[in-house]
């Protein structure tokens, strides 16, 4: 039997349930469907999917997709060593061999001939054809596949093929409600939940600019590194500017407004 503590999630995640996420992914991991998160930056995909991994005892094997990423970084490949070659597994053949799940970050960002490697292992063959090896790895019982991406990103370059969406069941993430986001920042970072809720105004500000000169919002997560540095003792205008405003975007004029929003809230 394969070992899989490097993959187990030990410690639970902070994750804070939006609604009935965690029954309906629980139902899709007990029928074996394979699983596609969207949603944008920061809100919350990868934490969540983490936190399902730890709460079913599932191993997770999580791969940061990019565009130079082949098929052979997937599945794996043969390495020349000194007394011949040696095949290595790629963390999508090591999740289907030892029943984990594969989570497959930002899969956008992967070239679409990459992506075409899943697909029988989304249906009913759950199988990874090793193609240099001439190996056919029937899936481990207890394998599930898991997509993320964001859709705000998708272009004709950037999108699944419908041949690829339709073999997911999904769901949709967005920022949580006001009071709830204040209530996940105060808990993960300790910060005191007057300082959350002022967090949570500027984050509202920031998002609705989107499409008004900034293509993605302030996230949770960056409203987490805010409200960390101010735990830290950090003044919160200087943590404001350090975490919501300098990473998103180099426009003067929107610096300009997100910078009188952070003055008006903390100052």
């Amino acid at each position: 039997m394969a070992d899989t503590t490097p993959y187990r999630v030990t410690h639970e995640p902070f994750y804070q349930q939006q609604a009935n996420e965690v029954a309906l992914y629980e139902a899709a991991y007990k029928a074996r469907l394979p699983v596609m998160v969207k949603g944008p930056t920061g809100c919350g995909k990868s934490r969540f999917i983490e936190y399902m991994a730890w709460k079913l005892g599932k191993p997770l094997i999580t791969v940061a997709c990019n565009e130079d990423m082949t098929a052979s970084d997937l599945v794996g490949r043969y390495l020349l060593e000194a007394n011949g070659t040696r095949w290595l597994d790629g963390p999508l053949a090591t999740a289907a061999r030892i029943g984990a799940i594969c989570y497959l970050d930002e899969i956008v960002e992967a070239r679409q001939d990459t992506t075409v490697v899943i697909h029988p292992l989304t249906d009913h063959r759950r199988q990874l054809p090793l193609d240099k090896k001439g190996e056919l790895i029937q899936a481990h019982p207890d394998f599930q596949l898991v997509i993320s991406y964001n859709p705000g990103y998708q272009s004709l370059m950037k999108d699944l093929k419908q041949s690829t969406k339709q073999r997911f069941v999904g769901f949709d993430f967005d920022y949580p409600a006001a009071d709830l986001e204040a209530s996940i920042i105060a808990t993960e970072t300790g910060v005191n939940m007057a300082d959350a809720v002022r967090l949570v105004k500027i984050g509202a500000t920031a998002r609705a600019l989107k499409g008004h000169g900034l293509d993605e919002g302030i996230s949770t997560r960056l409203l987490v590194y805010a409200a960390t540095l101010i735990k830290a003792d950090v003044d919160p205008l200087d943590a404001c500017r350090m975490a919501l405003v300098c990473p998103i975007t180099d426009d003067a004029d929107i610096r300009a407004t997100l910078d009188h929003a952070v003055d008006a809230i903390f100052g």
